[in-house]
C-alpha cells in the first residue's frame, strides 16, 4: 500500500505542540476527526489503550501509535512534526518529535501489520527522517512523507 492511500495533506501536521504523550495523543483524535467521520474520543480511548500494552515509540525520535478501531472502515494514517520532542517510553528512551498515527478496522488484522511494517521500514531510514524533521510547513512534511523511498 502506498503512503498517499493512507495519509492526506489535510491529516498531515507540522509544528505541534507536544508537551506530553497524553496531550499529543489527545491532540490526535481531534485532528484526525476533523477530517474523518471518526469520534475523538474514541481515538484517543484507544490509543491510549493501545500504549499501555506497550510503548509505540520505536527508536530514533520516531512513535507510530496505532489501532483497530470500530466504526473506521479504512485505513487512515496522520503524521504529525512535533515543535520540541516529548517523551514517549520510546524503546531506545530518545525523545519523539515525529509521529505518524495509524487507524485501521477492527477486521483489518493482516493489513494492519502491512502498512505498521511499511511505514517502520521507511521511517528508520535516516535519510526520511531528516527529511521530515527539516520540513517548514504542512505541505512539504506531507510531500517529504509521500515522496519517501519511492512511496
Amino acid at each position: 500500500m502506498q503512503i498517499d492511500h493512507i495519509l492526506t495533506p489535510e491529516r498531515t501536521f507540522a509544528g505541534v505542540q507536544g508537551g506530553s504523550k497524553k496531550r499529543v495523543l489527545e491532540q490526535i483524535g481531534k485532528l484526525i476527526a476533523q477530517h474523518t467521520n471518526l469520534d475523538p474520543d474514541a481515538i484517543y480511548e484507544n490509543l491510549i489503550a493501545r500504549e499501555r500494552l506497550g510503548s509505540t515509540g520505536f527508536g530514533n525520535g520516531i512513535a507510530i501509535p496505532h489501532s483497530r478501531l470500530a466504526g473506521c472502515d479504512r485505513a487512515i494514517g496522520a503524521l504529525l512534526q512535533l515543535e520540541s520532542k516529548i517523551d514517549f517510553d520510546a524503546l531506545d528512551g530518545e525523545p519523539v518529535d515525529l509521529i505518524f498515527v495509524l487507524l485501521v478496522p477492527q477486521q483489518a488484522t493482516e493489513q494492519h501489520l502491512q502498512i505498521l511494517k511499511m511505514l517502520a521500514e521507511k521511517l528508520d531510514q535516516q535519510s526520511v527522517r531528516e527529511s521530515l524533521r527539516a520540513a517548514p510547513d504542512s505541505q512539504s512534511l506531507y510531500q517529504a512523507m509521500i515522496g519517501a523511498g519511492g512511496n
